[in-house]
């Protein structure tokens, strides 16, 4: 009797143990597909392949400083808080950009200075992570005296592609490499974060001007000593920059 009560215990009991055993394969078995998939989440954006690189020709610009262009005395400074995946920004970049150099940055009566409102969200079409990054590989570029080539590169660059997907850190280092940066010190400073609180003051900035949507222009003037400001909001056309620039111009007494 006793050893048959024995065996009954030794069985629950050894019927305990191959559960308590079972449970922890079936734990290892979960904690080892989590970690595959939690590793897959984290490799496959840097194994899938990017997007086409477009060599962009880019032009010079006029008395180039960092993100600035134009001459630092100029009447006029214009600040664009802008951000690469926006289509606005885009369009603003090949329609009216070109005409503003020609007939105001070129002729020292405007100094345009490029900001990032890349991280602005209520608003903008693109916005978020890779437009961040966008902004922080610009002025990476800018160390090494490349600021404007890699602008043009990254607007060309997000056409026709997916907003996100576009701007990967993986093609963000292609594209300076296309743009003919030393891709070893560009990709320090990318990976180091060193921007990463510039692009975040841009945004402040932008918001305490009254950001509304990308691309957003303040003006800066000073008529007798008093400074003014004035805001351009949006993709608008040159006209609308011309009506406004040359009121300003008369209104200092510039020469036309």
């Amino acid at each position: 009797m006793n050893v048959e009560k024995k065996s009954k215990r030794q069985m629950r009991r050894e019927q305990v143990q191959k559960k308590a055993k079972r449970g922890q394969l079936i734990t290892i078995l979960l904690i080892t597909v989590g970690t595959a998939f939690l590793l897959y989440a984290i490799l496959a954006p840097t194994l899938r392949p990017i997007a086409e690189i477009i060599t962009v020709e880019s032009h010079e610009r006029y008395k180039a400083n960092d993100n600035s262009m134009g001459n630092p005395d100029a009447p006029i400074q214009i600040v664009e808080y802008s951000d690469f995946q926006c289509p606005f920004c885009d369009r603003h970049y090949t329609d009216t950009e070109p005409l503003l150099e020609q007939y105001y940055i070129d002729t020292d009566k405007v100094l345009m200075t490029y900001k990032s409102a890349g991280n602005f969200v209520s608003g903008n079409v693109g916005g978020g992570t890779e437009s961040q990054d966008a902004a922080a590989a610009a002025y990476c570029a800018g160390d090494q005296g490349k600021f404007w080539q890699m602008h043009d590169a990254l607007f060309e660059n997000n056409r026709d592609v997916e907003n996100q997907g576009s701007f990967t850190v993986k093609r963000l280092k292609a594209i300076a490499e296309s743009v003919g940066l030393d891709t070893t010190e560009f990709n320090d400073c990318l990976d180091s974060g060193k921007y990463e609180q510039r692009v975040q003051a841009d945004l402040k900035e932008a918001t305490a001007a009254g950001l509304q949507g990308t691309p957003y222009f303040v003006v800066t003037y000073t008529v007798n000593g008093e400074t003014k400001t004035d805001i351009i909001n949006g993709a608008v056309p040159f006209s609308e920059f011309q009506v406004k620039l040359e009121a300003i111009l008369n209104e200092i007494g510039a020469p036309q």
